[in-house]
């Protein structure tokens, strides 16, 4: 992986002394040391000691961060990059070698908070793949300190709702449903008027003449409302497991906005999901051929989501205008995970105990033997 340089020592020192017009000899008997010395510094032949750095900022009148020229912010693109780089590095390599490639950068950009935020969710996202559980708290806490610090000491209240967001999640993974509790409902209350926000800059847009805006904006407010929906119903499926009739509702509904709208292909990870779970309601009543159906639609869009420029988010004829808005992610619309690691973890899935019903069933063999081959084929 190439990362930006983060030390201009060297052109930095060249570009003050001009500034302030005087020769390398000048500052070498200001700082105490021979010309010789300030020549191999502006050369890059060596650093000088420690202790002079202070004593060279004060003569400059700058920072010490200055003067080095170090920049512990990256930007968007290269963030993205190196977020992409290590995902593919984790599906590649052994996990506790891009474990510590992670951890080595995230010393080094301490101080860029953005940066911080997407190794925090690069944590989160492929935690599971350590070889012991141990290693996998391990992980979780590391990423939950990470949002901790963001928290705490970053200037940007967006970043630092998204962190306690984030740090929300993981204490979910890790079990802290009371803590949780604690944090949202603090946050998320229906009545509040934020909920409101996206209706009323559409109609300020309108009433400013702003009408592309005004549509880019319902486009996603729809898609975002439409894909909440979905998401929520996986949820809500597993809270009334136990009534078939209520979770039957629940999948004709939310099956038949997927097909209206397409919605398996514009975001195939949160529909597969939903197929998932209604496969394994199906499961715990002992309805097979549903069940069945269910896994063939989970099967069909875990190969759709793996085919080539599919994992990227798109728009389609109806959603027209998404493309920009997804290119302003943090991560840009690629996927935040691996391709392998995707198909992976949908193989992974049919180990749920509630499939233990269609062990000898012959579909549910196939259904597995295909998806294990994708799993080989990334």
């Amino acid at each position: 992986m190439n990362l930006p340089d983060s030390i201009h020592f060297s052109d930095n020192l060249i570009r003050l002394r001009r500034q302030k017009k005087i020769t390398q000899e000048d500052l070498a008997s200001f700082i105490g040391v021979t010309k010789a010395s300030v020549s191999k510094w502006e050369t890059g032949q060596s650093l000088p000691d420690i202790l002079l750095l202070p004593q060279l900022a004060s003569f400059f009148d700058v920072t010490l961060d200055e003067l080095v020229g170090f920049k512990p912010q990256l930007s968007k693109e290269q963030i993205q990059k190196i977020y992409h780089d290590l995902a593919a590095d984790f599906a590649e390599y052994p996990f506790l070698q891009t474990m510590e490639k992670s951890r080595t950068l995230v010393k080094k950009y301490y101080a860029c908070y953005p940066f911080l935020l997407q190794m925090a969710i690069l944590w989160l996202n492929h935690f599971m793949l350590a070889p012991d559980p141990k290693i996998q708290q391990e992980v979780l806490r590391e990423a939950s300190e990470l949002c901790s610090h963001i928290i705490s000491d970053c200037s940007d209240i967006g970043l630092c709702n998204d962190a306690v967001i984030l740090r929300a999640t993981i204490d979910l993974q890790n079990g802290k449903a009371l803590e949780v509790i604690d944090t949202l409902e603090k946050i998320w209350t229906p009545t509040r008027l934020a909920g409101q926000s996206d209706g009323i800059l559409i109609q300020a847009y309108l009433l400013a003449g702003k009408n592309e805006k005004a549509a880019s904006y319902t486009q996603i407010s729809m898609y975002t409302h439409l894909i909440s929906l979905a998401g929520s119903s996986i949820q809500y499926l597993s809270i009334l497991s136990g009534d078939l009739p209520a979770c039957e509702e629940i999948i004709r509904r939310i099956t038949a906005m997927i097909e209206i709208f397409h919605l398996d292909h514009l975001h195939p990870n949160t529909v597969s999901s939903f197929y998932f779970q209604a496969a394994v309601t199906y499961c715990l009543h002992s309805q097979e051929a549903p069940a069945l159906s269910y896994l063939r639609k989970y099967a069909e869009n875990i190969r759709y989501l793996l085919a080539e420029d599919h994992l990227s988010l798109h728009g389609d004829e109806y959603f027209s205008l998404l493309d920009e808005w997804f290119g302003e992610f943090d991560l840009g619309s690629a996927p935040p995970r691996d391709k392998k690691v995707i198909a992976e973890s949908a193989l992974q899935l049919l180990a749920h105990p509630a499939f233990s019903i269609l062990q000898e069933n012959a579909e549910f063999k196939q259904i597995k033997n295909h998806l294990e081959k994708e799993v080989q084929n990334q």
